[in-house]
This record gives structure tokens, C-alpha cells and sequence, in this order.
């Protein structure tokens, strides 16, 4: 298999996803650039019962559900249920659940307005991203963008000798079509679209890359590429001394230097442009001071050994994730990502936020648990079909966190802020 090919087949499926926006983008381009403010989600501090009910009436016009198990109105007591979710099962954690928005989404896939799910109990989050969502609300939407995708798993195998290792990879590089029959064979939805090497002296890894359909993917990769590891043990001319499924190699719950060469999950790529009116009226503070913060604290990043340089991608995605049933600790490598801040010609403020590992999936997992699953039905993203609309949701949602942080610091309201909203009274 050859890497350009597969490197311009990446970089068509991009292209192909920027191109679904051009009409959107064009439109977006001919309208005013503030909308109205949106209806007003009922918030209410401090936290009561009656703002409670109030905001899961207004949820309900909204979404046209009732959330039985998230209202605590139905109890969850069908255990059968956490099967393969679970072991030594004794009871539930309780995260507290709250929601922002509306977060204006322009995707490819996801478009209109969104009220986002977050289960926290850091005081503090929820108002911040629910000031950044109304300030990207009035300034247009966010355009969010899934641009490609692939989850991969990277066994490796020992051998005496390169010779050895060097024929072993040979014939491996003959199986690529054999490789994806097993792939199919043994999974509905599992895809093999790249196979890359790795040789360090007598170590070889090899990296199958897949499509995972609506899956987050982590347990199906592991099972297709345990399926070609037994063809391989079988049908080689030349035996490994010994070989393992993971190698530590693929980034599965870490952040790590490939995490911007190769893809990992859903990249995406959000953005917005924020008038200057409304950087002042809703954020309190000025594009200059943005700017100016997000070029320290991006000289701060590096010199930290940090990879990437964003504020907290892993608030926002933690609370997300948590309330939609998503494997938590994919955030290791999810928060991996990019802010940008520039002044615009016309006084403005461009953001962008990319992040190129995000795992995610509205299929399997915990995504069907009854309060995750009213969470994920919340976003009109429950089920097949619905993975690349949530993951540009979680673009925008990223983008709006890094906006309010960044205008917090650049203004002094940081610890005004977690004064007011993050301690016990």
C-alpha cells in the first residue's frame, strides 16, 4: 500500500468536507453578522428546585422529551443493562448535569442551535462556556468542521535479527487485501484504510488504521487487529520471537508528538469571527487584550514542553463526555489541540480552535445508559448516523470555553469569577 496514496485519500476526504460548506459558508457571508438574542435559558443561581424544573421545562419545548432519568423522575433498575459497561458493580456515582446554549453550530453535518449537556462539579464551567456560547450565538454561529477520521491500534512484533524482521514485513505488505477481508469479517462496521511500519532494530510495529463507523472505536480496532495478528502468526514465513497487540505506539489515552501528523479519532477544525461590540458587551473586555493574552500564554505553552497550545479543551470535553457516556479518558488525548487568536482588519477578533484526536461515538460504549442517552437525544445525536454531527458539537463547544477563558484572563475576571460561581456558601 502506498503512503502517498493514502495521504492524498486523507487529504481528498477533507477536502470533500470543506466543500459541503462552500454553499453555507457563502450564505453565512450574505447575512448580517449579529443574530437576536437567543431565548433565554432559565438560569438561576443559587441552584434550587424550582430553577431546576424551570430549566428542564424549557429543555423539554426544546428537545421534545421529558428526561425521566436525568430529572431523577424514573429510577434506573435494570441492571442487565450495564452489561459491558461495568464489573464488581455496587452503586452510581452522581455527577451533577447542567446545560449551555444555545451553542450555534455551522457543520457539515451539524447545523442549528444546540443546548449542550455537561456533567461537572467544578463550579464556574458551565457559566463560562454558556458566556462564550452567547457570545459565538450573536456573532453568527461557529463554523466546525469534521475533517477526517481513523482510530488505530499497533501491535508489535520481536524478531532475531533485521533479516528476519525484513522478510516478515515483505509478505506483510502483500496481505493489505487479505488484511481487510478479516477486517470485515470481523466487524459490522470496522473499515482497514492504512497500514504504516515502524522499524526500531529488531522491533517492527505496524499500525492498522480504520474507519470505525459510529463507534468511538477502541474495543473494535482491538478486535479486528487481534483477528489479522492470528493470520499473521499463522501464515508468516518468518516467526516473531514474540509480538503484542498494543505497543504503546498508536496514542490510545496519551497525549504524544503524533498527535498533529496523523489523525486520531475526528480532527476538527472550528472557528469564529467576533465583532468588536460584542467582545465588550458580552465578554467585558477588548479584542486587543485577547490577542495580547492568547500571544503570552501560547510563549507560556512552550516553554511548558506542553503538546499543542490551547486553554482547557479538557473542561468542557470531560463534561461532555461524562454526560454522553464517552470513554473519559480519551480526553488525554482529545485535549490535545490549537487556539488561535488574531485581530481582524476591521477591529475584530478571528478564533480558531483545532483538535486532531477526538474520540467520540454515539454508538456503544455507555452511550446508551439511560441519562447518557437523554443527553446524547438532547443534542439530536443518539444513535448510527450521528458521530461526525457531535464531534463538530464538540468543536464549538471547545471554541466557546477557550473564547470566555481567554477574555476572563485578559480582562482580571478569572478570580472574580470562581469566587463567585466555584465555592461553597
Amino acid at each position: 500500500m502506498s503512503s502517498t496514496s493514502e495521504t492524498t485519500k486523507k487529504a481528498l476526504r477533507a477536502m470533500s468536507a470543506l466543500q459541503d460548506l462552500e454553499q453555507l459558508l457563502e450564505d453565512i457571508k450574505n447575512k448580517p453578522v449579529s443574530k437576536d438574542p437567543p431565548e433565554s435559558l432559565p438560569a438561576e443561581v443559587p441552584v434550587s428546585s424550582y430553577g431546576t424544573r424551570k430549566r428542564l421545562e424549557f429543555l423539554s419545548k426544546k428537545a421534545n422529551g421529558d428526561f425521566p432519568y436525568l430529572s431523577g423522575g424514573k429510577a434506573f433498575e435494570d441492571l442487565s443493562r450495564l452489561e459491558g459497561n461495568i464489573e464488581n458493580y455496587i452503586g452510581m456515582s452522581m455527577v451533577p448535569t447542567g446545560v449551555i446554549g444555545p451553542v450555534s453550530v455551522l457543520g457539515s453535518m451539524a447545523k442549528g442551535d444546540f443546548y449542550i449537556p455537561l456533567a461537572t462539579s467544578e463550579g464556574s464551567l458551565l457559566a463560562s462556556y454558556h458566556r462564550g456560547a452567547r457570545a459565538c450565538y450573536l456573532a453568527g454561529g461557529a463554523t466546525s468542521v469534521c475533517l477526517i477520521d481513523g482510530v488505530q491500534r499497533s501491535p508489535v512484533f520481536k524478531f532475531d535479527n533485521l533479516g528476519s524482521l525484513g522478510k516478515f514485513l515483505v509478505w506483510i505488505l502483500g496481505q493489505i487485501d487479505e488484511f481487510r477481508n478479516i477486517t470485515e469479517s470481523a466487524s459490522r462496521y470496522a473499515k482497514l484504510i492504512d497500514l504504516k511500519t515502524n522499524i526500531e532494530g529488531n522491533h517492527l510495529i505496524l499500525t492498522f488504521e480504520y474507519h470505525t463507523g459510529d463507534a468511538s472505536g477502541q474495543n473494535m480496532v482491538t478486535i479486528c487487529t487481534n483477528a489479522i495478528c492470528q493470520y499473521i502468526i499463522e501464515n508468516a514465513p518468518v516467526q516473531p520471537k514474540f509480538w503484542f497487540i498494543e505497543s504503546n505506539f498508536s496514542g490510545d489515552k496519551k497525549a504524544t508528538s503524533q498527535s498533529f501528523a496523523n489523525v486520531r479519532g475526528k480532527k476538527i477544525t472550528a472557528e469564529i469571527t467576533l465583532p468588536r461590540k460584542i467582545v465588550g458587551e458580552v465578554l467585558k473586555t477588548t479584542p486587543e487584550a485577547m490577542a495580547e493574552y492568547w500571544r503570552s500564554s501560547t510563549i507560556g505553552t512552550i516553554q511548558s514542553g506542553a503538546i499543542g497550545a490551547q486553554g482547557h479543551y479538557a473542561n468542557g470535553l470531560t463534561a461532555l463526555f461524562i454526560a454522553t457516556g464517552q470513554d473519559v479518558a480519551c480526553v488525554s488525548e482529545a485535549s490535545v489541540g490549537i487556539t488561535r487568536m488574531e485581530l481582524t482588519g476591521d477591529g475584530g477578533l478571528y478564533v480558531s480552535v483545532t483538535l486532531p484526536n477526538l474520540i467520540v461515538g454515539t454508538v456503544g460504549g455507555g452511550t446508551s445508559l439511560p441519562t447518557q442517552r437523554e443527553c446524547l437525544e438532547l443534542l439530536g445525536c443518539y444513535g448510527a448516523g450521528n458521530t461526525r454531527k457531535f464531534a463538530e458539537i464538540c468543536g464549538a463547544l471547545v471554541l466557546a470555553g477557550e473564547i470566555s477563558i481567554a477574555a476572563a484572563l485578559s480582562a482580571g475576571q478569572f478570580s472574580a469569577a470562581h469566587q463567585k460561581f466555584g465555592r461553597k456558601k
